[in-house]
């Protein structure tokens, strides 16, 4: 049950950053969606390595390799999620430095004024 209201707010989050980078003008406001689809598909990761009644990924020396084995949460997304958020913060780093450097040249960041020719 749980596994299942994860995978819906992960879909809500992934809708509200598909809006956001689609028919947001705001630059900053783009960022922020896009940041929402990483939570999203981080939030899809972490629900799919959910183990009911697991426990920590770590084998402990009292505990059978067989228990460890039927019991242990899934290591792997945890892993992909960790690796996921560094990216993450880098990019959105590299793309928030873009639009103080488009803010400086055209003191705009609305997508409509800095590129007047799309659409």
């Amino acid at each position: 049950m749980i596994q299942a209201y994860s995978f819906l707010t992960a879909g809500c989050l992934l809708i509200i950053g598909l809006w956001a980078v689609i028919y947001k003008d705001n630059l900053v406001k783009k960022v922020i969606g896009l940041t929402f689809i990483t939570d999203s598909v981080n939030l899809t990761l972490i629900a799919m390595g959910y183990n009911e009644g697991g426990i920590v990924p770590i084998r402990m020396p009292d505990t059978e390799l067989g228990v460890f084995g039927e019991t242990a949460a899934f290591a792997l997304p945890q892993a992909l999620v960790l690796t996921n958020i560094v990216i993450g913060v880098a990019t959105v780093a590299l793309i928030i430095g873009l639009c103080i450097r488009v803010w400086e040249d055209y003191a705009s960041l609305s997508s409509k004024e800095v590129w007047p020719d799309e659409r």
